[in-house]
C-alpha cells in the first residue's frame, strides 16, 4: 500500500485523483496479480507531473540517488521493504556489497550512499561500500556534510567473486548506472548482482521503457475505464542524429511535429489551453543532461552552436546519436513560489517515500532535474496518517495515493522492460 503523504497540491481532489481512489480495492488487487507474474526491480524512483488535468511519469532510475532527500520518518518503511527485497532473492543473505557512482566529488551522493547503508544495516546486512576508483587503494574514509562518514574500499575480485577485503558478500547491491559500460571485474559473476547488469544505461533506453508503460498505462485505464492519455506521455525517437554536425535534424523536427499534433487533438478534446510542447532527450543517460523544451519544430533546425554543443553530450562523455521525443506534462505544483515535481521512491514493490525537487530558475514547462535544484522531503498527512480516533470522519482523503499508483506503473513497465532486454 501505499504511505499517506502531504503533496505540494490543494484544493478539492481531481477527477483523476477521485477515480482512484474510488477504485482502489480494483487497483491494489491488480497490482498484486502483476506482481505474482513480473519481478520488480530491486529499487527505483518515478519523476512524476502533474498538470490537474494529467498524471504521469516522465523518467524512471533503476539506480535511484537521492534516499538522503527522504523524510527521516520513511526509514521504518524503507527497512522493511529492504528486508522483503533482499529475501527474495537471496533468503540467506547477511552480507551485500553495495557499488556506488564514482563521484567522490558529490558529497551529497554519497550521503545517499551512506543512507541505503543505513537501510540495509538495519534491514539486518552486515554491508561494505566497494568502490571502482583506482584512487581508493585502500579504505577510504569520507566526511559528509550532514557529520556523517562513508567508508569507500577498493573492489577485488576473487575467481569469479567480488569481494573487498576481508568481506564475501551473498548479494553485489548496484548503485552504478553504468553509463560507460559493463567494467570488465564485472563479467561472468557467480554472485547475484542487483538491478542486473543491463539495466545499465550503456544497454537501457527510455523508449524501450516507456513502449513497456504503453502496454501497462493502456491495461490500467481499460480496468479503470479512463482514457490512458491521461496517465501515459506520447513519445517518439529519432536514431542516428549528430547535433554537432547537423545531421537527422529534419528526422528529429519531423518527429516533433508529430507527437506535437497528437497534443493538440487531446488538448482540444479536453479543452485545455496551454501550448503543448515537448522534451527532446538523449534516449541513454541520466543526470538531467541532454535536455531541452521544444514547443515548435522549426526550433529544431535553428539551434546555435551552443545549444547543440548541449544536447550532444551526456555523462562520462557520451556521444548522442539516439533521442526521445516526449510528450511534456506541465506541472502546477509550487512550494514556496517555486516550480516543483514530485519523485516517488520504491524498494522491491512498496513505496518507501518521495520528494519534491524544486527549481527556483525553470517554469512549469522546463526540466527540473538541473543545477539549481533542490529538494523538499515529502511528510506524512498529519491527520490520519494512520488510525486515528482524533480525526474527523470526513477527514480529506490522501490524494498523494494518486502519485503511488503512478509510480508503481512506471515501475511495473521497468519490470517488463527487463524481462525483454533490447537486442
Amino acid at each position: 500500500m501505499v504511505p499517506h503523504l502531504t503533496t505540494a497540491l490543494t484544493g478539492p481532489l481531481l477527477d483523476l485523483e477521485r477515480k482512484f481512489l474510488d477504485a482502489q480495492p480494483t487497483i491494489e488487487h491488480w497490482l498484486r496479480t502483476q506482481w505474482l507474474e513480473h519481478t520488480p526491480p530491486f529499487y527505483a524512483s518515478v519523476d512524476l507531473r502533474n498538470s490537474g488535468f494529467k498524471l504521469a511519469p516522465v523518467d524512471t532510475n533503476l539506480f535511484p540517488g537521492g534516499f538522503n532527500n527522504l523524510n527521516p520518518d520513511f526509514l521504518p518503511l524503507c527497512v522493511l521493504a529492504m528486508q522483503s527485497a533482499i529475501e527474495k532473492i537471496c533468503p540467506e543473505a547477511r552480507g551485500v556489497l553495495l557499488v556506488p557512482e564514482n563521484h567522490t566529488r558529490n558529497l551529497f551522493y554519497l550521503q545517499n550512499v551512506a543512507q541505503i547503508v543505513t537501510i540495509l544495516k538495519q534491514a539486518g546486512m552486515r554491508v561494505r561500500v566497494g568502490s571502482l576508483l583506482p584512487e581508493i587503494a585502500q579504505p577510504t574514509e569520507i566526511a559528509l556534510p550532514n557529520g556523517g562518514t562513508l567508508t569507500l574500499e577498493p573492489l577485488k575480485r576473487n575467481g569469479n567473486r567480488l569481494s573487498v577485503e576481508g568481506f564475501d558478500a551473498c548479494v553485489v547491491l548496484l548503485n552504478n548506472d553504468l553509463s560507460a559500460g559493463v567494467p570488465e571485474i564485472f563479467q561472468n559473476l557467480e554472485q547475484a548482482v542487483f538491478p542486473p547488469l543491463a539495466a545499465g544505461w550503456y544497454a537501457r533506453r527510455k523508449s524501450n521503457h516507456f513502449a513497456a508503460y504503453d502496454r501497462v498505462a493502456n491495461d490500467f485505464a481499460q480496468l479503470l475505464g479512463i482514457d490512458p492519455w491521461l496517465v501515459n506521455p506520447y513519445f517518439a525517437t529519432c536514431n542516428q542524429i549528430n547535433f554537432q554536425e547537423r545531421v537527422g535534424e529534419e528526422c528529429l523536427a519531423a518527429q516533433v511535429d508529430g507527437v506535437l499534433q497528437k497534443m493538440r487533438a487531446k488538448y482540444a478534446e479536453y479543452g485545455v489551453k496551454n501550448d503543448p510542447f515537448v522534451i527532446v532527450k538523449a534516449d541513454a543517460g541520466t543526470y538531467g543532461m541532454g535536455i531541452m523544451t521544444v514547443k515548435d519544430a522549426s526550433e529544431i533546425t535553428g539551434l546555435n552552436r551552443k545549444q547543440r554543443n548541449k544536447m550532444a553530450v551526456v555523462k562520462e562523455g557520451l556521444q548522442v546519436h539516439d533521442v526521445l521525443i516526449q510528450e511534456g506534462v506541465y506541472t502546477f505544483e509550487n512550494i514556496n513560489d517555486a516550480v516543483a515535481e514530485p519523485v516517488i521512491y520504491m524498494i522491491d514493490h512498496y513505496v518507501v517515500g518521495g520528494f519534491y525537487r524544486v527549481h527556483t530558475g525553470r517554469g512549469v514547462d522546463e526540466n527540473l532535474n538541473a543545477p539549481g535544484m533542490s529538494f523538499e522531503p515529502l511528510a506524512f498527512e498529519t491527520c490520519c496518517a494512520f488510525p486515528n480516533p482524533d480525526c474527523a470522519p470526513d477527514a480529506p482523503p490522501n490524494r498523494f495515493y494518486a502519485y503511488g499508483v503512478v509510480a508503481r506503473l512506471a515501475l511495473l513497465a521497468a519490470s517488463l522492460e527487463l524481462e525483454e532486454p533490447a537486442e
